[in-house]
This record gives structure tokens, C-alpha cells and sequence, in this order.
């Protein structure tokens, strides 16, 4: 999310999460202050090798509820982030998957993180618009939720479900670029009716 009024309208419709990238490279980059949101919608932090300072003034200033990890942060990084916020705050750490996945390498990271997020491996951090090739997610090996990103689009409520159908731990849908008339700018109508659909 970016721009004000647009973050208020996307709240009326009672998402779970709402994201603000605080990347300078990201054409979605957050350089505002975040209106009064319900309780209930978790501001989410979306930051990209960031040093653990800023991460954790950002997360004081803003008052934000959950931290998207979506560079190449380690686990010792996640460790230290953890040690230095003042309060528990969920951590989401991203992986980029395409054609296949090493979820061997997740290992270390498991029991660090309270979700993972699944992205499709691209030329931007995030907000390609592109699928990963969900089937890999059937060699998933964890209990730990994840959220499902990555390309998702207005009409692909269906196929979000079917693949919810297979018992995977799917925690959440992240949606971006699809539903949007340019870029931080979400369409609402767009985001209800797939809200709906779902």
C-alpha cells in the first residue's frame, strides 16, 4: 500500500494484512505515515536486506504488527532482528520459488519464523506478476503456514482453492500487482470481488 486514501478504502474491506514496502528500489516504496487502521489489520513491514537499526525503528514508528523479510536475510539475521524488537512481532520470511524448490535449505529457518511466504523467483523483489509453478508446493515438508504469493490474479480464486483443497497449510493469499491500476495503487473493486469469490 502507498497512497492514503487508497490504504483507508482497502481497509473498509477488512483484509488481514496490509503491506508497506520500505525499500527505496520498489516503485511501491512507503515514504508516509500510516493512517489509523481497525485493530485487527496487522501493518506489516516489508523490508529487503535491511540493517536490524532501521527494521526496528521503522517497526517502533509505524507501530507495525508483522515483519516481511523478502531479501536474502539469514537465519542469525532473523535471530538478532528477534532479540532487538521490543515486542513480539510476527516475522514472515519470504521465499522465491519457480520451477522447483529446496525446502531443505528452510530447514534452519523453521523454527525462527512464525510464517513463510512462497513468491515466484523474479527479476523484481516481489510485485513480478508472474506464477510460480504451484505443484512444488506437494513436496512442501513442514507444518509451518504459509501465505501464497505470486502472480495471483482477479480470476484465480478457483485455483487458490484447489490448491487449498490439498490439505496444504496455507495460512494466507497475498495479493499485489494484479489488483492494482498502477503500482501501491490497489483497484477495490478488484480486491472485493476476488475477496467474495474466495
Amino acid at each position: 500500500m502507498k497512497y492514503i486514501e487508497n490504504i483507508k478504502s482497502i481497509a473498509d474491506l477488512n483484509p488481514d494484512y496490509l503491506g508497506f514496502i520500505f525499500y527505496d528500489r520498489s516503485k511501491r516504496n512507503f515514504t508516509g505515515t500510516i493512517p489509523e487502521l481497525p485493530k485487527h489489520i496487522k501493518k506489516t513491514g516489508v523490508f529487503v536486506n535491511e540493517e536490524i537499526a532501521v527494521v526496528v525503528s521503522l517497526q517502533e514508528k509505524h507501530q507495525l504488527q508483522a515483519i516481511q523479510l523478502h531479501g536474502d536475510e539469514s537465519v542469525a539475521y532473523v535471530q538478532e532482528l528477534k532479540r532487538s524488537l521490543s515486542n513480539k512481532i510476527e516475522i514472515i520470511k519470504v521465499v522465491g520459488l519457480k520451477n522447483d524448490a529446496y525446502f531443505e535449505e528452510l530447514i534452519s529457518y523453521e523454527k525462527e519464523v512464525d510464517y513463510f511466504l512462497f513468491d515466484t523467483k523474479g527479476k523484481d523483489r516481489g510485485g513480478n506478476g508472474v506464477k510460480f509453478d504451484w505443484s512444488v508446493l506437494k513436496e512442501y515438508p513442514f507444518s509451518k503456514p504459509f501465505f501464497l504469493s505470486g502472480g495471483i490474479g482477479p480470476n484465480d480464486a478457483q485455483l487458490v482453492k484447489e490448491v487449498k483443497k490439498s490439505g496444504l497449510p496455507i495460512y494466507a493469499v497475498d495479493i499485489n500487482s494484479k489488483f492494482e491500476d498502477k503500482p501501491g495503487l490497489k483497484n477495490s473493486i478488484k480486491v472485493i470481488n476476488f475477496k467474495n469469490q474466495l
